[in-house]
């Protein structure tokens, strides 16, 4: 058992903590019993696996699975695990991966991508990644200067749904966007000034869907890609709705649409 703050390992998975050194050492932190459920799952690839004795006994069917799926088991003090989780009160297991495997490539055919720019908030990204999932988004970009998609707190707030969404970091949207113009998709983008309502659009048609920061919204070069541009109606002097809820509501409205015209 790993019981020393000093051990060495141990050093360079604390330094996962913070974003540098998971760009650096290129790898990501799976933290907790239910995301590394989902990565059992899908038989995702572990760098290392950590866990206390508590929790493998409380464990023990999914500590085998995911020891085979890792390159290095090591079972660690409670003392560690605290040490190494960004939660508060870590649940007795944790695990690296490489970040490399995340990204993920285009895929052919896709009916409805969704671009995310500027995004800041861990929690939004994760609740649009697993409201997409849910409702059939084929992909997912996120511009480079967003938080990134391999945040820990971007994957606690998917409920392990990280793991299925197809994304990557895409550092000029406005290149990849222009080129799914060309290709003859719709670009919506969601505008104060827009004469439409998500409930007109036609999802039938292969659709890019373009979000913004949660402050300031879409860069102007990027919205004036639109061939859609589209407000949703608010009541009682709203004036506009967190980014996560407005995905979903988009989302939602594809989903409906699929629905009614399947056999």
């Amino acid at each position: 058992m790993l019981s020393s703050l000093k051990n060495p390992l141990i050093k360079e998975i604390r330094k996962l903590q913070r974003p540098a050194e998971r760009h650096r050492q290129n790898l990501c932190l799976l933290e907790g019993t239910n995301l590394l459920e989902v990565a059992s799952q899908v038989n995702y690839p572990l760098d290392t696996l950590l866990f206390t004795p508590i929790w493998q006994n409380k464990n023990y069917l999914l500590a085998q699975t995911l020891q085979n799926q890792a390159q290095r088991v090591e079972m660690v003090s409670d003392e560690v695990m605290k040490s190494l989780a960004t939660t508060v009160n870590p649940d007795g297991v944790l695990a690296t991966a490489s970040r490399h495997h995340r990204q993920s490539k285009d895929p052919d055919n896709i009916k409805l991508g969704v671009v995310l720019e500027r995004l800041q908030d861990p929690g939004n990204l994760g609740t649009i990644i697993r409201s997409s999932v849910a409702m059939g988004v084929d992909m997912l970009w996120l511009s480079g200067d967003s938080v990134d998609l391999d945040n820990p707190k971007v994957m606690r707030a998917s409920v392990g749904e990280w793991f299925r969404i197809r994304a990557r970091a895409e550092d000029d949207l406005i290149t990849l966007v222009q080129g799914y113009a060309q290709k003859g998709y719709q670009i919506i983008a969601t505008s104060l000034e827009g004469d439409k309502t998500p409930w007109q659009i036609d999802f039938s048609l292969p659709t890019i869907l373009l979000m913004g920061n949660e402050s300031r919204g879409l860069s102007p070069d990027l919205a004036d890609l639109a061939t859609e541009k589209v407000k949703i109606p608010l009541l009682n002097g709203v004036e506009s709705l967190n980014v996560a809820i407005a995905t979903s509501l988009f989302l939602a409205e594809y989903q409906r649409q699929r629905l009614s015209h399947s056999p």
